[in-house]
């Protein structure tokens, strides 16, 4: 008997069979599933394409010229996964213990409700309407409206995730009344839809899909956002097969030339790709900005190498000239980061209400998608006056998800009652304007209204994936963040390249290189490439170390537009990191040639001349620099490195006695100067400076040592003898002081 994981791992070999095209692989596999199952239907099934498949073969090698055969093939493999799928699903309900296979168990033991239940529940506004058109007071009545829709929905939501089949004759004809747009119950549209898309996502069916597709068409702006976002995911799952459903794949084509829907479905992609940083965004708001409202912290260095003294920012320095590029500020204003968080669509409010799922409404899986009603029955009691109240007001707001306001509402509720009524009885006047806000919105911005109903969807989605206590028994949706540009629906979407080229600048702002090189190296194929794309797809090389594809991207960039002084800096470092100090040095003079104020540019010429050994000509440029800023530390730094590597021991230590009285040192300025007195046999005031190094290290002696063998070459070029560096290691760690404190 098979175990559920090796069912879906021979699943998974099936999968990969039929999108490389071995079939006959992928039929032995199929088989070797329905012979755990012992299904005879599906057994004919797969006899009678099987067949299928032999035939056309026969016809292949036989030479018969078939204009039917790659249609026929296509069927083919769209029908065998069909099948495969069919089987794992039903191997899994008969033997997983997985929640939503034990679910799909249970659920038809759980009380049924008819059709005409369903329907009669649904309608909860007409038979308000009856009650208050007929003077009815009375509060049990109104109450138990809420209970029978918050049931019946709920059961739908059971059905239509769980069902592996839709019966046409009974629940078919609910779907299509709910999604039909002469019904208004948004929470009602969108539990079904919600529902629908787990179903499809834990197995492909093509008419599930096309269910979907006619979801994504309501005029319903809830329904429908919902409806696109699920089918961006489920899309993304399975795109190896979409191709091989001509149906889908035509449908897509129609809906895609739809503008406003096209806008939507773009809006979303970005919306779900946002979200890989929200697991960042909820680590440093929870690390770093939230201490930091309550006191701000200077960071303290530890140390530093000689590579830091000559190099400057230039790994991650930005063109500033790239207008798309968002600029960082200085500022330590933890408030202002986190605001500016929140208006670039940053979801900051993940960690806060993390920590709020626990309530038992959360319990009930169904609720984890439930569209904000303040009708529920969980939530009501605190929307039972017409009263503004800022709680109305910011519940109605852009600000919060469904999910969110749900556990904002809970909390509330377990305030005692006098503060939770001056609560909703406070700043009237703020809710008011907050209520106009939003109306203007989305009166005279649909589209911005239809891009907040999705983001907080795709916000529920991620709380459901990413904090539901049997989140691990689901495949994250959010696992296809990053593949969506690869999907055949971004295809349809891209193909004016507008909307590849923003997916490719969102990457590279967020940080996502590879998937920018992706579409950067598409664009470049498909388009005139421009010296900013060159200079972008060096760059994302560079963040992702691989220096000679980066160093061919700067020299496209250069020749098409020469003299650029940032890509000859790019240019120079990748010379340099690569070990090529020859090229560096040119590239570096041609860019003080162009900038020659620029002191960066100045320190690598001098660090490149020390690494040919041009020890002289180096000396005689720092010399130069020391004269232009006899007051800066950094340049400082550089002379007494330089003096150090040209064995000038007396000048070395003359500048090293310089920058020891300022007042902002670092261990590796101590360290430095303990190497030079050691070369000039100042052994006792050596080992005053090693100590205080280490002082600077919190007497880290593994970090002090490391750092100390950093230096090694450099101390026997000044004629240490290399044997005699275990012996002051050894010397210091015996002899340093129990607290070291620097005099």
């Amino acid at each position: 008997m098979m175990t559920p994981n090796q069912i879906h791992n021979t699943y998974k070999q099936i999968v990969t069979y039929l999108s490389r095209g071995r079939l006959k692989n992928a039929f032995e596999q199929t088989n070797t599933l329905n012979n755990e199952l012992q299904s005879a239907p599906h057994r004919e099934s797969l006899h009678n394409i099987q067949t299928s498949y032999k035939y056309m073969l026969q016809y292949f090698i036989d030479g018969v010229n078939d204009p039917e055969r790659k249609s026929i093939y296509n069927k083919l493999i769209a029908q065998l996964f069909i099948i495969a799928s069919q089987i794992r699903e039903e191997l899994l309900t008969r033997d997983s213990n997985n929640f939503e296979f034990l679910q799909k168990r249970y659920f038809p033991f759980t009380p049924q409700l008819t059709v005409e239940k369903v329907l009669l529940s649904l309608n909860r506004s007409d038979k308000k309407e009856v009650l208050i058109e007929a003077n009815v007071d009375d509060e049990k009545q109104f109450e138990q409206i809420e209970v029978n829709f918050e049931n019946a929905v709920r059961f739908l939501f059971n059905y239509f995730w769980l069902k592996p089949t839709y019966d046409a004759s009974r629940f078919l004809s609910i779907f299509n009344f709910i999604i039909n747009d002469d019904y208004k119950d948004s929470i009602a549209k969108g539990m079904v839809v919600s529902a629908l898309t787990l179903n499809i996502w834990r197995t492909f069916d093509e008419s599930k899909v096309q269910m979907l597709l006619d979801a994504c068409k309501s005029n319903d702006v809830f329904t429908r956002q919902r409806a696109l976002v699920g089918l961006c995911f489920v899309l993304a799952k399975y795109n190896r097969f979409i191709p091989y459903f001509p149906t889908i794949r035509n449908r897509l084509i129609l809906m895609t030339d739809n503008e406003s829907t096209a806008e939507s479905l773009q809006n979303i992609i970005i919306q779900i790709i946002a979200t890989t940083e929200t697991e960042q965004i909820s680590k440093k708001l929870q690390e770093e900005i939230f201490p930091e409202l309550m006191k701000l912290r200077p960071m303290m260095e530890k140390g530093l190498t000689d590579e830091n003294l000559l190099s400057t920012d230039e790994w991650g320095e930005i063109n500033p000239e790239w207008q798309e590029m968002i600029e960082k500020s200085g500022a330590s204003d933890k408030i202002q980061e986190f605001a500016e968080m929140e208006m670039s669509g940053a979801d900051v409010y993940m960690s806060t209400f993390s920590m709020l799922k626990s309530f038992p409404f959360f319990s009930e899986f169904s609720n984890w998608f439930l569209p904000f009603d303040p009708n529920h029955s969980a939530v009501n009691k605190l929307f039972q006056s017409n009263e503004k109240s800022l709680i109305t007001a910011f519940l109605n707001s852009n600000i919060m998800c469904n999910s969110d306001r749900y556990s904002f509402c809970m909390s509330v509720l377990q305030m005692p009652d006098m503060q939770r009524n001056l609560m909703k009885k406070s700043f009237s006047q703020a809710a008011e304007q907050m209520e106009e806000i939003k109306k203007e919105e989305t009166l005279y911005s649909p589209q911005v209204h239809a891009k907040a109903v999705a983001k907080h969807y795709i916000q529920d989605l991620f709380r459901f994936f990413k904090l539901n206590p049997n989140r691990n028994d689901f495949t994250d949706m959010f696992s296809m963040s990053l593949i969506l540009h690869k999907t055949y629906l971004f295809d349809l979407l891209s193909v004016d390249d507008e909307l590849k080229l923003n997916i490719a600048e969102y990457y590279f702002i967020k940080k996502l290189y590879p998937q920018a090189l992706e579409l950067f190296e598409e664009i470049e194929q498909e388009d005139k490439p421009s010296a900013v794309l060159y200079q972008k797809i060096g760059y994302a090389y560079q963040q992702t170390s691989q220096l000679f594809k980066a160093l061919k991207a700067y020299k496209k960039a250069d020749l098409i537009q020469p003299d650029d002084f940032w890509t000859i800096r790019k240019t120079a470092m990748c010379y340099k990191l690569t070990g090529d100090a020859e090229n560096a040095l040119k590239a570096y003079r041609h860019a003080h040639h162009i900038k020659p104020e620029n002191l960066s540019v100045r320190l690598q010429i001098v660090n490149c001349l020390m690494e040919l050994k041009q020890h002289d000509e180096a000396l005689s440029s720092i010399t130069e620099i020391q004269n232009d800023y006899p007051n800066n530390q950094r340049v400082l730094r550089a002379m007494i490195l330089t003096s150090f590597k040209a064995k000038n021991l007396a000048q070395a230590h003359y500048f090293t006695s310089i920058l020891l009285e300022n007042n902002e040192l670092f261990a590796y300025d101590f360290m430095i100067a303990g190497h030079i007195e050691w070369c000039m046999n100042k052994n006792q005031e050596a080992k005053k400076n090693y100590n205080k190094a280490l002082f600077m290290l919190e007497n880290d002696w593994d970090t002090f040592v490391k750092l100390f063998k950093q230096n090694k070459e450099l101390l026997v070029e000044n004629e240490v003898d290399e044997q005699d560096i275990p012996l002051i290691l050894d010397a210091l760690d015996y002899n340093k002081p129990a607290e070291t404190v620097i005099v």
